[in-house]
């Protein structure tokens, strides 16, 4: 790929990533895309094949770029929830996108290999740190890392009736929340 083809690629990524947050996969239009990226519908096609690739291709680098930033440190899973929760205040798309991929994509079938492969890592990671004895069985490896997951991106999953009725409004205060409550889960 020339210099020039993976700078339209990465401003095709881009512009989808904000396409589909905004608007998931059925309400994307491929023409807005190709608008955002200064590109046209063809070379879309040219690169991702189709809207659903495009959208998969976007799903698997954000997940890559999230992997890559925020590596699992199994000794310290709560400091580990609190760096994943930094990752989506930097990201903000990420939670949005992660919805759209559950309501469009749940049950086609169609599992994102990375991201299967990403988990099932993390999963060994926080067994043999169980096996260690460095943290708790009390959860299987596969729940803790779960509850793990879903805490950190807790504040992001709530409705805003919810947070306008709490008082952790920060966005430090959220986090030691976060923190907090994996570090409760391993007490």
């Amino acid at each position: 790929m020339t210099r020039d083809a993976a700078a339209t690629r990465q401003r095709l990524l881009a512009a989808a990533r904000d396409e589909f947050a905004a608007r998931g996969i059925a309400g994307s239009r491929v023409d807005r895309i190709a608008d955002a990226a200064r590109s046209n519908k063809a070379q879309i096609y040219h690169y991702f094949g189709s809207k659903d690739e495009l959208f998969d291709a976007v799903f698997d680098d954000m997940c890559r770029q999230i992997v890559d930033a925020v590596p699992i440190d199994a000794t310290d899973l709560p400091e580990y929830a609190g760096r994943l929760f930094d990752s989506y205040r930097r990201r903000p798309w990420v939670q949005r996108i992660a919805s759209w991929y559950r309501l469009e994509r749940a049950g086609s079938g169609d599992l994102a290999q990375g991201v299967l492969a990403s988990n099932r890592a993390k999963i060994e990671a926080v067994a043999a740190a169980q096996a260690a004895g460095t943290v708790p069985t009390r959860f299987a490896p596969d729940v803790l890392l779960g509850l793990i997951l879903h805490l950190s991106g807790f504040w992001d999953a709530n409705v805003p009736e919810f947070d306008a009725v709490v008082e952790v409004d920060t966005v430090e205060a959220r986090r030691k929340v976060v923190v907090d409550a994996v570090a409760a889960l391993l007490d």
